[in-house]
């Protein structure tokens, strides 16, 4: 017999989590509250606490969840563009920072530089929109 203030182990918590992508995989969540419900999940340590993010969805018997499928689960294309702008986000970010160094070694030194960035901005930056245009064809056929 389990209470609310039981410790919840790591396999409670990722039937919780699968329970959790399976609402929102029917509307009943959207992706940020799925997202803040996630984040909760992986701080929470009782059964009470795992109860309580799934308290206003139906058919939630946190005993009786499935285990996770060795089969991914079936990513929405809200997920899919969402992950597409992480990875331009990284890009960018990954970018911009090799070419302040860029510039700061430049402004330091006597010579020219070489323009070492490219190899980090061309490279990827073109893998990425290569994806992004395929991807985007895919999904409209």
């Amino acid at each position: 017999m389990t209470t609310p203030e039981m410790r919840a182990s790591d396999g409670d918590r990722d039937r919780v989590a699968e329970a959790l992508r399976e609402h929102m995989a029917q509307g009943r969540l959207t992706v940020e509250e799925f997202n803040e419900r996630l984040e909760l999940l992986y701080t929470s340590k009782t059964y009470g606490e795992l109860a309580r993010l799934t308290a206003d969805l139906p058919d939630t018997d946190l005993h009786n969840l499935p285990a996770r499928s060795a089969q991914p689960a079936k990513t929405p294309a809200v997920t899919k563009k969402t992950d597409l702008r992480a990875h331009w986000a990284a890009w960018a970010t990954v970018v911009t920072i090799n070419w302040m160094v860029y510039f700061a070694v430049t402004l330091s030194s006597d010579g020219s530089v070489y323009p070492w960035p490219i190899w980090v901005t061309g490279p990827w930056g073109i893998i990425l929109l290569l994806n992004t245009i395929f991807r985007d064809r895919g999904e409209k056929r």
